[in-house]
Order: structure tokens, then sequence, then C-alpha cells
């Protein structure tokens, strides 16, 4: 997933600790560009683990015994383990990686508004003179957090747009980093009721991936259950 990048951004150093990416080995002394890099790179092996899922017809939460407890014949059940231990430990590994992301932007933003201020209290001819800072801020990367599965016609999420199969990457307020199991949608949500709330989705595969910029108006009464009219599930 490419993300705009600051000409300034490579020298932000973000402190760090282990990462299961290379065992051994740290994100001590790595610039804000290299974690980018990193979590991309992250991002890749889990598309991957999970179309190893896929292949078996399994997900995370899929059962892997028999009613009486033996382990099924129809999958690779060791197969299926590991990748789901691996999946798990780069998850982690993963929102690590985010909250030094975004710390590391806080940080760029502190230092640019500073050099904003000092600017703008320097006389103008000293102003004038004085290097201009980056206009372009870096944004915090957005990966998709939650899933539509069904979308009800005539729904509120029907009218926004919203179609079973895309990939939300924001949805009010709520992002990877800070849905916790989709309770932070839920809340976004029960706060919003009768306005729009923008939600921004990855909708396709591949080359053919859109990014989508939607808005979406929770409301009651529209003819069927819940208030959005679609049924989301966590990644």
């Amino acid at each position: 997933m490419g993300l705009p990048m600051d000409p300034n951004i490579s020298e932000i150093h973000v402190p760090s600790g282990p990462t299961s990416i290379q065992p051994g080995q740290s994100f001590e002394g790595l610039t804000l560009h290299q974690l980018i890099n990193r979590k991309d790179d992250l991002e890749e092996e889990l598309k991957a683990l999970g179309a190893v899922l896929d292949s078996h017809g399994v997900n995370m939460q899929t059962g892997l015994t028999t009613f009486d407890g033996f382990p099924r014949s129809d999958i690779d059940v060791a197969q299926v383990r590991v990748t789901r231990a691996r999946i798990i430990t780069l998850r982690n590994d993963w929102k690590n990686l985010m909250d030094r992301i975004e710390k590391g932007l806080h940080e760029h933003h502190a230092k640019y508004q500073a050099s904003e201020a000092s600017k703008a209290s320097l006389p103008q001819s000293q102003s004038s003179s004085a290097p201009a800072p980056s206009q372009t801020a870096p944004s915090v990367p957005e990966t998709p957090f939650a899933k539509v599965n069904s979308v009800e016609p005539g729904s509120p999420a029907n009218e926004a747009g919203l179609r079973a199969g895309d990939m939300i990457k924001r949805f009010g307020d709520a992002i990877w980093s800070n849905h916790e199991r989709l309770r932070k949608v839920g809340e976004v949500v029960g706060q919003n009721l009768g306005r729009p709330i923008p939600v921004k989705i990855s909708r396709g595969i591949g080359s053919d991936t859109q990014e989508l910029d939607l808005r979406l108006t929770p409301r009651q009464g529209w003819g069927g259950r819940g208030t959005l009219g679609c049924h989301i599930v966590p990644v």
C-alpha cells in the first residue's frame, strides 16, 4: 500500500522494540520511512497467509476437530495451526509498527507546527529568508480492519454504496489500531444516528482495487434490522 512521503520523513527516527519480521532484530534506529516499508512488507505476508487459510476453506475461527474431538481429515490441520499462529504474531507486530509510525507522525506534525510558530514570530525580513518547511504532511497509514459480509437492499448501507466484500479502512474515527474488535464502530454509529459518517473502503483485488470514500447515515425505521443494514466482521 503506497503512501505519500514527506521529503523529511526519512530523517525521522522512532524508538522501538522487537519484531517477528526478522527474529533477533529490532526497529531501533529505523526512520519513519523504513518503518512504513516494514509495515507494507508485513501486510503482504499477512495477505499471503490469509490466502493459505482460504485455500483450505477455513478462517481464524474455523474449528479444526470433528464433533468427537479428532483432527479433521479434510484439511491439513498442522499447516492451518502454524499459519494461524504466524498470523497472530504478525498482527501483533503490525499493531506495534502502527503505534510507532503514528507516534513518529505526531512528532513530525509537532515539529512542523513549532517551525511554523517560530517562523511567524520572526521579523518579516528574517521570515522571508528562512527556508520554507515541507507543505505536505504525511498521512497515517490506513489498513483494512473489517469486511462487509452482506448488505440489505434499501438499507442505509446500501444507499451509501457499500457492497458485500468491501474492506473497511476507516469508519468515522475508527481505524485498525483502535477499533477493538469493532467496539469503536458501534460507538461511532451510536453517536451519529441521523448524521453521515465518512467511511473509507477498499474494493476489488490487485490492480483492480479501488479506494472509495463513502458517507453512511445510520437510521432507524428503514424497514429492516439495525441502523446500518449490513453485516460487518473484523479481519
